[in-house]
């Protein structure tokens, strides 16, 4: 089996907050597939198959005059993903109730103990969206609730809404890694109502849910929410993450617009988490 060949970037930010993250979202959005937030900002690793040197061309962030980047690169043949992993990711924790760690950390007195090899999916619980989509599952009754994860990543949403009763639940993501870190993190966690698949929304199709979580980004969203209302039952709720809170209006227009009403939503470092409800 061939070693691949990643091409590194290393990111130097300046101020390091809200940037850091802001930047992990949008090269993620154009396929970067790795992680490492450093003293200085991130480094950022992509197979070299993937690559190609146009793909910072419209990562918005870097031409903001809000903060100072800079960056440099270089080819590396091989990186120890779990190595990086168990110097960088620490555990955190939730409104005092759930607790997301790697399985080399100690284990936390919480109601809720997830535990997750993130590798090089997104999800760890680190990032704003994902700890607010935790914040508002931790609000929602979900026992024998249906669930839907879409970019599921991890699989953290899915293993958390097994944890509080719903079943059954589906986790989907688009990504391949994504797809089969989720299917090993379901196995870690013990759960046996998640099915997960790998796809997009055009998987939905005669789909019925009580429950749909959507942590990807904002033109998906927008795109897909119809499709999401089609496959929730009355009165079922739609918790969306991924976007800004300038978009927070148009994301509850799009919604609005398909028969849901806005419920409430969280804010961290300028990333929304918002919940709807279906009329």
């Amino acid at each position: 089996m061939t070693t691949p060949i990643y091409i590194g970037y290393y990111f130097n930010i300046v101020p390091l907050k809200p940037a850091t993250e802001i930047l992990i979202a949008e090269l993620g959005y154009v396929g970067f597939e790795s992680f490492v937030e450093t003293e200085n900002g991130v480094e950022a690793f992509i197979q070299k198959e993937e690559w190609n040197e146009d793909m910072l061309k419209d990562i918005y962030i870097l031409n903001s005059d809000e903060f100072e980047i800079t960056y440099s690169t270089k080819e590396i043949e091989q990186v120890n993903w779990n190595k990086e992993w168990e110097k960088n990711f620490t555990p955190i924790i939730v409104d005092n109730t759930c607790g997301v760690r790697a399985p080399f950390h100690e284990k936390p007195e919480l109601l809720y103990d997830i535990v997750i090899e993130p590798k090089m999916s997104f999800g760890t619980g680190h990032h704003e969206t994902t700890h607010m989509m935790i914040q508002h599952l931790l609000q929602q009754n979900l026992r024998n609730k249906k669930v839907l994860d879409m970019g599921c990543g991890t699989g953290v949403l899915a293993i958390l809404s097994e944890m509080k009763g719903a079943q059954p639940i589906d986790a989907i993501d688009i990504d391949n890694w994504c797809f089969l870190n989720t299917i090993e993190n379901v196995e870690r966690n013990k759960c046996r109502h998640i099915t997960a698949y790998e796809g997009d929304a055009s998987l939905l199709i005669d789909k019925r849910y009580d429950v749909v979580i959507a942590n990807i980004n904002r033109n998906i969203l927008l795109n897909d929410i119809p499709t999401y209302v089609k496959t929730l039952n009355t009165g079922g709720v739609l918790l969306l993450s991924g976007f800004y809170k300038e978009d927070l209006g148009l994301i509850t227009k799009e919604c609005r617009d398909n028969n849901l009403e806005f419920l409430e939503f969280f804010e961290r470092n300028n990333w929304i988490a918002a919940g709807y409800r279906l009329k």
